[in-house]
C-alpha cells in the first residue's frame, strides 16, 4: 500500500509538487468565473471522499475554505472541536489517527503543536493537510503565492518583505522562498525573529533570504509587504508584543519605501491601527481581500493533490 500524501510543510514538497498545485488552483478558479458556490466542480475529484476536520484554534477562513473546498470538490465533511473528541481529553493522537483512517479519507487539522500534526501523520493511513500550527501556516502561503501570481504574473523574480513577528507564517513563507526563488527582506525585532531552523533551511537551500532589524530595511524596493498580527492565538504576552511591535506597523509611510506598485497582504484578521494603518488595509494597493477568496481555491487542489487526483 502506498504511502499517504500528506501536506504538512511547504519545506517537505518539492517544486514540482508545490507548482503543480499553483497550475491547478488558478485553473480551477476560472473554471468556476459565475457558478454559485455549491456547485460541485465538473471533475468532481473529491465525489465519494470524506475529510475529517479537527480545530484545537477558533477559525473564520480556514474552516470555511476547508469546508467550501471539499463540498465544491464533491466530497464531504466531518468538523468538530478537538475539546469535543476523546482528543481533548487525553487520548493519544496517534490512536485517533488510526480510528479515523478507518472512517474517513483524509484529515485536516489546525493544531496547537506542530509535533502533533507530525504524530498524526507518522500513524495515520490516509493524507493529513497542516492546516496551520505552532510553527507553520502552509495552506496560507500558498493562497499568498496564488494571489500574487494572479497580480503580477510570476514570483521568481518579486521582492517580498515580511514586517513584524517572525511567527508560523514568516516560516512558511521562508520555506516558499526557498522554493520559488524570489527574494525575501524581514524585518522583526530581536526578541521576535524567525525560526532558526527555517533561516538554516533557507540558507542549505540557498535561498534569496535576509534578515533586519528595521523595518524600512525589509519593505525598501519591495514589490509586496506582508505582516501578520502582533498578538497571535495563545500569545500572553500582550503588553510586551505591542511596545517591541508597534514600530513595524505597516503605514503609508512605510509602504513610501517600497516599489510605486507595490502591494500589501495580511491573512487576517487584522488589527487597524495595529500591525496595519487602515488607509493601507483598505487602500487601493491592499490584495487582503482576494488573498482570503484564493484560500479557498488552492485548499482546493491541496485536497486534490492529497487525494492523488493531480
Amino acid at each position: 500500500m502506498a504511502s499517504p500524501r500528506h501536506f504538512l510543510d511547504i519545506s517537505a514538497c518539492g517544486f514540482d509538487d508545490l507548482r503543480t498545485i499553483l497550475d491547478d488552483a488558478h485553473r480551477r478558479k476560472s473554471l468556476r468565473l459565475g457558478k454559485p458556490k455549491g456547485v460541485v466542480d465538473d471533475d468532481a475529484p473529491a465525489s465519494g471522499h470524506v475529510m475529517a476536520m479537527i480545530f484545537e484554534k477558533p477559525s473564520t477562513r480556514t474552516r470555511f475554505s476547508f469546508d467550501g473546498a471539499m463540498r465544491q470538490l464533491g466530497g464531504n465533511v466531518l468538523i468538530t472541536n478537538a475539546n469535543d473528541m476523546q482528543l481533548g481529553r487525553g487520548e493519544p493522537i496517534e490512536d485517533t489517527a488510526r480510528v479515523l483512517s478507518s472512517m474517513v479519507d483524509l484529515i485536516m487539522i489546525r493544531s496547537h503543536a506542530h509535533e502533533d500534526v507530525e504524530a498524526l501523520a507518522r500513524a495515520s493511513a490516509i493524507p493529513v493537510i497542516n492546516a496551520l500550527t505552532n510553527l507553520s501556516h502552509p495552506c496560507q502561503i500558498m493562497a499568498d503565492l496564488m494571489t500574487l501570481e494572479a497580480h503580477f504574473g510570476s514570483i521568481k523574480d518579486l521582492c517580498l518583505a515580511w514586517v513584524g513577528d517572525g511567527n508560523n507564517v514568516c516560516t512558511s513563507l521562508i520555506h516558499a522562498a526557498s522554493r520559488f526563488g524570489f527574494r525575501l527582506q524581514i524585518a522583526t525585532p530581536k526578541d521576535y525573529q524567525p525560526l532558526s531552523a527555517a533561516l538554516v533551511f533557507a540558507s542549505v537551500q540557498g535561498a534569496d533570504v535576509h534578515v533586519f532589524i528595521e523595518a524600512r530595511s525589509a519593505a525598501a524596493g519591495a514589490d509586496c509587504v506582508i505582516t501578520d498580527t502582533f498578538v497571535s492565538m495563545g500569545d500572553k504576552d500582550y503588553e510586551a508584543r505591542q511596545q517591541a511591535l508597534m514600530p513595524y506597523q505597516v503605514n503609508e509611510a512605510l509602504m513610501a519605501f517600497a516599489k510605486p506598485h507595490a502591494v500589501f497582504m495580511h491573512c487576517l484578521p487584522a488589527h487597524r491601527g495595529e500591525e496595519v494603518s487602515a488607509s493601507v488595509m483598505d487602500g487601493p494597493h491592499s490584495l487582503v481581500w482576494l488573498e482570503a477568496e484564493n484560500r479557498l481555491h488552492v485548499q482546493k487542489s491541496i485536497i486534490a493533490w492529497c487525494l492523488g487526483r493531480l
